[in-house]
């Protein structure tokens, strides 16, 4: 089983091919350095292989799924471009069997987002539920770690010296148009797009997602316990798993879960005031992690083969 990473030298690549090396039955297929934007090159690789990981820029990512003739080849894109596309699987097993069913039939797997994840992951199975209505009008907070930025954003916060607002977190994505939230209105089945306020914070990797409620946004009867029982149901493991809390002395540190491929998820609060939590690392199970187990499920393995948990 032959499985190329396009873009294998990028911040998502290079941890997908630290999960996957030395594994039995697998052979990696790469491109030296001089040949990475060869067009030729790419085309090759890409129908020579079994599965192709796609771990490029939107446009790269649509150009390396045209240059695919052979039928046979199966893909997983952990872009943005194919999240929302018909006939495109999206890669997150635990919302449904046939999310899961999904990706193991799909010749066509969408890696989801980071943000968008940690936001579908907490509020897919209330509107699966009946508890939260599609037509809610939602709020969704997000800090992350300056990994999730990619190189140039890495080498930003690592260079020495470097602007003190560095130091500080930073909220983006001021216009309402960040990349995540088609998958994060679709996925759910959302009447309207939430109100998405990511932050990046001077820390490597790890993420916190919060959704803040108010119980009268809720399916009349439905409350802090109801929702808990409902992710206790959901979210047994062994990837992304219900937690009682995630405080620590009254705090969430963001960056628990780094170097690992799994996802807490939590309700907090009390009476009319409801926070949705979830915790996990934005380059495991938001990103090279995430596409890992959906290689595993697609291969019919164990999906955890080659996570961190």
């Amino acid at each position: 089983m032959t499985v190329f990473i396009d873009g294998s030298a990028g911040t998502t690549g290079l941890r997908i091919h630290e999960r996957l090396a030395g594994r039995k039955g697998l052979t990696l297929a790469t491109l030296p350095e001089s040949e990475r934007k060869n067009a030729e090159s790419r085309r090759r690789a890409l129908n020579c292989c079994d599965i192709a990981i796609l771990c490029l820029p939107d446009g790269a990512a649509v150009e390396a799924v045209g240059m695919i003739e052979n039928p046979a080849v199966r893909v997983i894109d952990a872009s943005t471009a194919h999240r929302t596309a018909p006939g495109w699987a999206y890669g997150f097993p635990e919302l449904s069997p046939d999310f899961r069913q999904s990706i193991a039939r799909g010749g066509r797997v969408a890696s989801p987002g980071c943000h968008a994840g940690g936001f579908i992951a907490l509020v897919y199975p209330l509107v699966e539920a009946g508890v939260l209505p599609k037509t809610a009008l939602l709020t969704c907070h997000s800090i992350t770690g300056y990994s999730g930025g990619g190189k140039d954003m890495i080498s930003q916060y690592e260079s020495c010296p470097r602007p003190e607002s560095l130091g500080a977190p930073r909220q983006y994505g001021l216009a309402q148009v960040h990349k995540h939230l088609p998958e994060m209105t679709a996925i759910p089945d959302l009447a309207h797009a939430p109100v998405f306020c990511p932050i990046v914070a001077d820390f490597y990797s790890g993420m916190v997602v919060t959704v803040p409620l108010h119980k009268s946004q809720l399916s009349r009867g439905a409350d802090l316990a109801a929702i808990k029982e409902i992710y206790r149901a959901k979210y047994a493991g062994p990837l992304v798993r219900y937690a009682e809390t995630l405080s620590e002395d009254g705090f969430i540190p963001a960056n628990a879960l780094s170097g690992t491929d799994v996802m807490q998820v939590t309700a907090q609060g009390g009476g009319e005031r409801i926070l949705l939590i979830s915790r996990f690392d934005n380059l495991g199970k938001g990103a090279s992690g995430a596409a890992v187990q959906c290689l595993n499920i697609m291969l019919g393995e164990d999906e955890t083969t080659g996570l961190i948990q």
